[in-house]
C-alpha cells in the first residue's frame, strides 16, 4: 500500500498564460452548430438559490445533513499534496481505518476531480466556503499535474483512468474556472478542453481511453459535460467537435434515439442515462419521442442500487424532465441514500455498494457519486424551465 510520503506533488508548470479570450467561440455560433436546448447554469449553487432549490425539488434536511457528512469524509481523506486517492488508505486521517478501498492506486487525477465535484456541487470553492482550503489544494494539484502538450494543451490522463479521469479533471477545473472567474484557472481549463478535442476520435466523433480512439458512450459522456462546462465559462469549444460527437450518439442508439449501447447500437441502462443527458443537452426537446420512450425506460427500471454509476446520470435525466417521474424517482433514491450511509467510525459519512464500478473506485468513488446525487437539486439549473436559459450551451 502507498503511504501519503509517497505521493510528493509534481513541480509546477511552468508555462506562459496565455490569453483566450479573443479566441472564445460566441454562443451564436456555437448555438447555429445543433439546436441546442438551454444549458444549465451554475447558478443554483449560490448559498441562496442552494436552499430555495433544494426544497422546491425534493431535498430533505436529511439529504442535505447527508451531503454536509459526506463531504466531512472527503476532506478527512484527502492526501497531503492536495490529491485523492481512490484506495484511500494512505490519508493521514484514516491510516486503514475505512474498509473497501478501490483498486485505482495510481489514478490520482481521476480520484482528485471525483472528490473534488461534490463540494463545488455544494458550492465550496477555493475563494468562498468552509472547505476552500481543501478544494484549493485538490485544484492546485490538478493544474501542476496537467502535461502540457504542443497545440497548446494540457493532458491530465493518468494510468488507471486514461481519457476518464481527464474528462472529469476538466469538469472539476471547468467548473471552478466558471463559478469563480479565477484567472489563475484560465489556462488549465482551457488547455483541458482543447485536449478533449484534440483526443476525439476524428472518423467517429466520440472519446475513449487514448485520443483519437473510437469511442464508448461511457468515456463521452464524461467529456461531453466537461465541453459543457467549459462553455459555461465562456472557453474556447469548438461547434465542429459537438457535431462529431452527435454523430457518435447517433451511431450507438437505436429507437430514434431512446436507448444507447456501449460501442455499438445497444439498450444497456447505463449507457442509455448516459445517452439520454447528452441528447438533453445537444438540444432535444421534451416532445422528442426518443427522449420520451428512454426517460419511461429510466422511469420503470428505476434506481439500481449496485449500479451507482447508472443512479448518477439517470437522476440527473430524471431532475431535468421533473414531473411524476421525478418525484417517483427522487422519493425512493433520495431515501435509500440517507438510509444507507454509513455511521460507522471513520467511515462516517461515506458509501460503499458493490457491484458496478465499485471495486475500481471502492469507498471514494461511491461517496462521491452517492453525494453529487443528492446535490442534483442545485447542482445544475433545470434544462427545460425558462429560468435556466441564462447559459445556452450547444450539447
Amino acid at each position: 500500500m502507498p503511504t501519503a510520503d509517497d505521493l510528493d506533488p509534481p513541480a509546477a508548470m511552468q508555462v506562459e498564460l496565455v490569453d483566450v479570450s479573443s479566441r472564445v467561440a460566441p454562443k451564436s455560433d456555437l448555438m447555429a452548430t445543433i439546436g441546442a436546448a438551454t444549458g444549465t447554469g451554475l447558478s443554483g449553487r449560490s448559498d441562496a438559490m442552494r436552499k430555495q432549490l433544494a426544497a422546491k425539488a425534493g431535498a430533505t434536511k436529511g439529504s442535505e445533513a447527508a451531503v454536509a457528512r459526506a463531504l466531512k469524509w472527503l476532506a478527512l481523506h484527502q492526501l497531503p499534496n492536495g490529491a485523492w486517492s481512490f484506495d484511500h488508505r494512505p490519508s493521514p486521517a484514516c491510516r486503514g481505518k475505512c474498509r473497501n478501498q478501490g483498486n485505482l492506486a495510481t489514478s490520482f487525477n481521476g480520484a482528485t476531480a471525483m472528490a473534488l465535484l461534490p463540494f463545488l456541487g455544494a458550492g465550496q470553492t477555493h475563494q468562498e466556503g468552509k472547505y476552500r482550503r481543501v478544494v484549493e489544494k485538490g485544484l492546485y494539484f490538478l493544474s501542476n499535474n496537467m502535461k502540457v502538450r504542443p497545440g497548446p494543451r494540457g493532458e491530465l490522463s493518468d494510468a488507471g483512468g486514461r481519457m476518464y479521469s481527464h474528462g472529469l479533471a476538466s469538469i472539476a477545473l471547468c467548473e471552478a474556472y466558471a463559478m469563480t472567474n479565477d484567472q489563475s484557472l484560465l489556462q488549465p481549463a482551457q488547455y483541458a478542453v482543447n485536449h478533449i478535442v484534440f483526443a476525439q476520435d476524428p472518423v467517429g466523433g466520440g472519446w475513449r481511453y487514448s485520443a483519437k480512439q473510437p469511442g464508448d458512450t461511457s468515456a463521452v459522456g464524461w467529456q461531453l459535460m466537461a465541453l459543457k462546462s467549459g462553455h459555461m465559462g465562456y472557453l474556447q469549444v469548438p461547434p465542429q467537435t459537438v457535431a462529431k460527437a452527435s454523430m457518435f450518439l447517433d451511431a450507438v442508439s437505436i429507437q430514434q434515439g431512446a436507448f444507447y449501447g456501449y460501442t455499438s447500437p445497444g439498450r444497456g441502462p447505463a449507457t442509455t442515462a448516459v445517452g439520454l443527458l447528452c441528447r438533453m443537452y445537444l438540444g432535444w426537446k421534451k416532445d422528442q419521442p426518443g427522449l420520451q420512450a428512454g426517460v419511461k425506460f429510466l422511469s420503470k427500471t428505476g434506481p439500481l442500487k449496485t449500479n451507482m454509476y447508472y443512479n448518477y446520470y439517470a437522476t440527473q435525466v430524471l431532475r431535468h424532465w421533473e414531473g411524476p417521474e421525478w418525484t417517483e424517482w427522487n422519493n425512493e433514491m433520495r431515501e435509500w441514500l440517507v438510509d444507507s450511509q454509513s455511521q460507522r467510525g471513520h467511515e462516517n459519512g461515506s458509501w460503499y455498494m458493490g457491484g458496478g464500478h465499485s471495486g475500481q473506485g471502492g469507498r471514494l468513488y461511491c461517496t462521491s457519486m452517492a453525494t453529487m446525487i443528492l446535490e442534483v437539486y442545485y447542482r445544475h439549473m433545470p434544462i427545460y424551465r425558462k429560468q435556466a436559459a441564462e447559459e445556452d450551451f450547444p450539447l
